[in-house]
């Protein structure tokens, strides 16, 4: 089959032939019709990821799939072949990605099925991004009525975050290039956001639309510390960014700070799939390549993009 790969890290992802994986016990394979770019993918082209999860090369790139269940392994229960699914592929370890014509993913995680409304390469580009957007607003606890900064909106899991926040209540403060980038997440939702400039002062900008600071920041892009900062006394920071440090907690500050870390259950999966199939949540996918130019995905991503690039792979 063909897949995206790199043979070291760091690397460049190559489009190449590698063997059609096969389910093991517990596993599903899918037929994959959509994937898509994620910042994980750049981690690992880098060589972040080294240490942290075991590399198995030729190593396949994708964390997202959409497509249709081609054979179940040993055990599978709730799948059949020629289902529409879609999810993350969560395996533990780097190499078997979905960035591939084949994947093979774990059934007790990371899949459930694609209902009718949700187009398969929306579907493609949902899993992992919800996920982090999901996981991470639980993280800043309930949102009705309180201020929340969202920082690098303008991305996947941010577009996704500025809608569901706004949707559960919050006073979302989003930040995002004036111009084109401002409108893109002005656009995201009919409720109002507050769109600052990141290019500019973002400390005196946040005080002058939240004087005693906000209530919670969802750290997606920017400067950690100056963030948590503007955030008031007992408030909350989330942070997607593992190589940034989180601050902790201290008497005088009394904030509750996490590290994000998604977990792609079906239960999440699911939920963010309804609400895409009735309209209340819109995927950005502002670009698409197919699989064989992925290598162009990569360069489009890494040189700025906004909302997601979607792999069409049928």
């Amino acid at each position: 089959m063909r897949a995206v790969t790199l043979a070291q890290v760091p690397g460049s992802p190559d489009v190449t032939e590698v063997e059609v994986p096969r389910p093991e016990a517990g596993e599903v394979l899918v037929k994959v019709a959509a994937s898509s770019v994620n910042g994980f993918d750049l981690g690992t082209m880098a060589g972040y990821l080294r240490g942290m999860m075991e590399h198995r090369f030729p190593l396949i790139l994708g964390k997202d799939f959409a497509g249709t269940v081609e054979a179940v392994g040993e055990g599978v229960e709730g799948f059949a072949v020629g289902d529409a699914v879609f999810g993350v592929d969560a395996k533990a370890y780097l190499g078997a990605g979905s960035m591939a014509q084949y994947v093979a993913v774990p059934a007790a995680i990371g899949i459930t099925h694609r209902p009718d409304g949700v187009l398969v390469r929306d579907a493609g580009a949902l899993g992992l991004a919800g996920t982090a957007a999901f996981d991470g607003l639980a993280l800043l606890g309930p949102l009705e009525g309180r201020t929340v900064l969202i920082s690098g909106a303008t991305g996947g899991v941010g577009a996704i975050a500025v809608q569901l926040a706004a949707a559960r209540g919050a006073r979302v403060i989003a930040t995002a290039k004036s111009g084109s980038e401002s409108g893109f997440v002005s656009a995201l939702t009919d409720a109002e956001v507050t769109v600052i400039d990141y290019t500019q002062d973002v400390t005196a900008q946040v005080r002058a639309i939240a004087p005693d600071g906000v209530d919670a920041v969802l750290h997606l892009a920017g400067d950690l510390a100056e963030l948590t900062a503007l955030t008031r006394d007992g408030g909350a920071v989330a942070s997607a960014l593992t190589l940034a440090p989180v601050p902790e907690a201290s008497e005088d500050r009394k904030l509750q700070t996490a590290v994000l870390r998604s977990n792609p259950t079906a239960d999440t999966l699911s939920t963010l799939a309804g609400q895409v199939a009735s309209g209340s949540l819109k995927v950005s996918v502002n670009a698409e390549f197919d699989l064989e130019r992925a290598p162009e995905a990569f360069a489009a991503f890494g040189a700025g993009t906004v909302g997601k690039i979607a792999i069409t792979v049928a």
